[in-house]
């Protein structure tokens, strides 16, 4: 029985460790984000491009096409639903002037060009899906 009673212990300590392992990874992981986040400088306003879809389908079918290679604005042109169908340009947006879940996007992306953007995941908003990018901040 005291050796049962060791084995479960033993164990315990490592499920215990275990726990502590997660935590510190999960703390490394969160501390790599926020140090990701606070190497972009305050900006007021960023010049945003997007596709918007209504449908992730078809979104996700853009998203694709742009990370095989294809231009933002080409990919802009053909799947955007939207009016902004000049590459997908919405010009200079101030913080206030974006719905939240698109602005907290935006303004999270370092800015890129159409031919080698860095795009947000999918944003999903009232109007439907979004990919951005951003071609600058102030």
């Amino acid at each position: 029985m005291g050796k049962n009673k060791s084995g479960s212990n033993e164990k315990k300590g490592n499920s215990s460790k275990t726990a502590v392992e997660q935590s510190e990874s999960k703390s490394s992981h969160d501390l790599a984000l926020t140090q990701g986040k606070g190497s972009l400088k305050p900006a007021t306003a960023v010049n945003v491009r997007h596709i918007l879809c209504e449908k992730h389908s078809r979104a996700m079918e853009a998203l694709e096409k742009i990370q095989g290679g294809q231009r933002f604005d080409k990919v802009a042109q053909e799947y955007s639903e939207d009016k902004a169908k000049t590459g997908g340009s919405l010009g200079w947006m101030t913080r206030g002037s974006m719905v939240g879940p698109f602005q907290d996007a935006a303004f999270a992306l370092q800015p890129s060009t159409v031919d080698k953007p860095t795009l947000s995941p999918l944003v999903k908003t009232n109007f439907g899906y979004h990919i951005i990018m951003v071609e600058g901040r102030r």
